[in-house]
């Protein structure tokens, strides 16, 4: 007794009661108003970097093809001419002063003309049938072509490179396919998704019926798994004892295939398995009273969703966003890219030509200038970068940090508020003794102006913490791939070692954060007083945390391969033209690669399930708090009711004392 209740003090002393406590707290402040001024500053210096970027910043550079004179095709005095023509398309070096020259309608009446005009770069050496890609024109890659006979061209050399360029450009015919089964199968794909959306929120509404037998049915699969297991890997193991081949006939060896030929290694696999097998049978015969619970929590969250249909559609608020978000950054990664006047300088393919002596290769020119007087067969003035003078062009690099740092914290902070959000929402449900009647109207909405007016601060902390292990992650990604070829074996295992503890630190303060997100939808208090509070709670409940979250896991596992399995089934017989007589307008369509709009199908089908799910998942956690706190600070009384459904009190072998005159009250 002396050591349960020295445990209990360890993790902090359990929740006492409070009979003015009814659910989230509505008489709350504003929790770390330091770290939402830093916030609120760091998004103000954010835009300030976009209006930087959108003052400097250039996109048409990047967005728009430019001609040798660096002007921008499809613009200004090119406006009717949208593409860029490559003289050369193997090295995609055009020539200079080209529009001079067709200004002045340079005409080649002579070979000797001729000949002079392709060595100076005036004129195309060849020229493709070609189709625009891109704003720039890139031969067909069905083209069938004669090439010239020049003497100074190389036919053979030209006929590898245009074999090359075409069969490069064979993704460009699949590019037009693949928009082609789009055009034809986007709505088929549509009715996909709406499948995966009714199927997904089916499957969580119908939890509250078939929770417990479902979780049965996956207990008793992943124990038939195992045990075809232990059958299998024995049968292995007696037809090679029986030939007698052993792993001391095999030595060692770096084959790691060699092995399933030894029957060590079946015998190994039987041991391990039966270990297995005996562990899980062991939980589920000691921990079947922590399961019930779990089952139990999974219908009343599959109830609290039933009741609150709109918290099922805030993932696409979530969505909206988190795409708000990565826009603004790629547009201002973008717009800083560009910034800068572009630099260009004097190039040539042979110096040592006859005029080319005296060109100053490699200094600056302009490639407008119409004074350039050299006779150098093959001078280009060619874009060279873009000018790093300037305060915005040194910073560069800094404003370009600055932007991803505002990407990870944003995201996080928006992915924040959508878990508080409903950890608010799904709160109100629990706390109500009387449901639906004592539910709030509007529970969602006002969970959601709650948590941005009050809690902006403690949401941009969690996300700040988390975003700072996930910028480590990344540096330390980069700093392994550029010394991957230079490490020996001891540096990769360090290397190795660090990268799984800052991945198991991410993982553990998203787990701290969620927890504390919920205890900061419910009694309002700043994130580390709210995490501490979650996470000495959960200690205190450690086995009913882990039953209840591997559960949990493998019921939305198999909630998620129900719903993606289902569609990618339907998908694949549909648009593979296996399902007939459905009449004229439900025909499959012609399609070039059918597996295209399956894959499409398959991967929207998951992204739907996953939203449904998360939301679910939430509901789950922040009922399990709940439920957690009920028990602490309740013990059933007239004074002290519990709160939870009839079901846990059943479970749990506890009751609610009903008040004098009303032995029916009902939950």
């Amino acid at each position: 007794m002396g050591g349960k209740q020295d445990e209990d003090e360890a993790y902090g002393k359990p929740a006492k009661y409070d009979p003015s406590f009814r659910g989230p707290i509505k008489n709350r402040g504003c929790t770390d108003v330091i770290c939402c001024v830093i916030f609120l500053l760091f998004i103000l210096g954010y835009i300030v970097v976009g209006i930087v970027a959108w003052v400097y910043g250039d996109p048409r550079q990047v967005l728009y093809p430019r001609n040798s004179t660096g002007a921008y095709c499809g613009m200004g005095e090119n406006k009717d001419k949208p593409y860029v023509l490559y003289f050369n398309v193997f090295s995609c070096i055009v020539a200079s002063n080209i529009i001079t020259v067709a200004q002045n309608g340079l005409q080649c009446p002579t070979p000797q003309t001729v000949r002079q005009s392709l060595q100076q770069e005036f004129c195309p050496s060849f020229l493709l049938p070609s189709t625009p890609a891109l704003g720039r024109c890139f031969p067909l890659s069905n083209t069938n072509f004669t090439l010239p006979e020049f003497p100074w061209i190389s036919n053979t050399t030209i006929a590898q490179g245009i074999s090359g360029i075409l069969d490069s450009l064979n993704a460009r015919d699949i590019t037009v396919k693949i928009f082609e089964d789009f055009a034809q199968s986007w709505y088929w794909i549509l009715v996909a998704l709406g499948v995966a959306l009714v199927l997904s929120l089916l499957f969580i509404l119908l939890l509250r019926l078939v929770a417990g037998p479902l979780v049965l049915v996956l207990i008793l699969g992943v124990l038939g798994v195992l045990a075809y297991g232990i059958y299998h890997c024995w049968e292995e193991y007696r037809v090679l004892r029986d030939k007698g081949a052993s792993i001391s006939q095999l030595g060692f060896t770096t084959n790691l295939s060699a092995y399933q030929s030894v029957q060590e290694t079946w015998l190994a696999a039987v041991i391990v398995l039966a270990v297995l097998e005996g562990i899980l049978l062991l939980l589920l015969i000691f921990l079947r009273q922590r399961i019930r619970i779990a089952i139990a929590l999974l219908k009343e969250a599959s109830k609290a969703v039933g009741q609150m249909m709109s918290t099922m559609f805030y993932p696409l608020v979530t969505f909206v966003l988190l795409v708000i978000c990565i826009a603004y950054w790629a547009m201002t990664a973008l717009y800083l890219a560009t910034s800068g006047q572009p630099q260009y300088i004097y190039w040539v393919s042979n110096v040592s030509a006859p005029g080319c002596e005296n060109v100053p290769v490699n200094t600056s020119c302009d490639p407008l200038d119409q004074s350039m007087n050299y006779s150098c067969p093959g001078l280009m003035c060619t874009f060279q970068g873009y000018s790093s003078t300037g305060l915005v062009q040194r910073s560069l690099f800094n404003l370009q940090i600055y932007g991803v740092l505002g990407l990870f914290w944003t995201l996080n902070w928006v992915l924040a508020l959508g878990q508080c959000v409903l950890a608010g929402a799904f709160a109100s449900f629990y706390w109500a003794f009387h449901k639906p009647r004592d539910i709030p109207t509007f529970p969602l909405s006002s969970a959601f102006i709650r948590t941005l007016r009050y809690h902006t601060g403690s949401l941009a902390f969690g996300a700040l913490i988390l975003t700072i292990v996930q910028i480590a992650r990344i540096i330390l990604e980069y700093i392994d791939h550029k010394l991957r070829g230079a490490q020996n074996p001891m540096a990769r295992c360090i290397m190795c070692c660090f990268k799984c503890c800052l991945w198991c630190l991410e993982k553990f303060i998203k787990f701290l954060n969620r927890n504390a997100y919920i205890m900061i939808a419910i009694y309002g208090k700043n994130f580390c007083v709210s995490a501490k509070n979650a996470f000495m709670l959960l200690m205190r409940n450690i086995v009913r945390v882990v039953v209840l979250d591997k559960v949990t896991d493998l019921l939305l596992f198999f909630g998620k391969l129900l719903v993606v399995g289902g569609v990618g089934v339907l998908s694949f017989f549909f648009f593979s033209g296996r399902i007939q007589g459905l009449g004229k307008d439900f025909e499959s369509p012609h399609l070039n690669y059918y597996w295209l709009p399956i894959m499409t199908s398959i991967l929207g089908a998951y992204v739907i399930a996953s939203g449904f799910f998360s939301v679910f998942g939430m509901c789950v956690d922040t009922l399990f708090l709940c439920f957690l706190e009920d028990l602490e600070r309740n013990d059933g009384s007239l004074d002290r009711p519990y709160y939870m459904s009839k079901d846990l009190l059943k479970i749990l072998g506890k009751k609610n004392q009903a008040p004098p005159g009303d032995r029916k009250r009902k939950k």
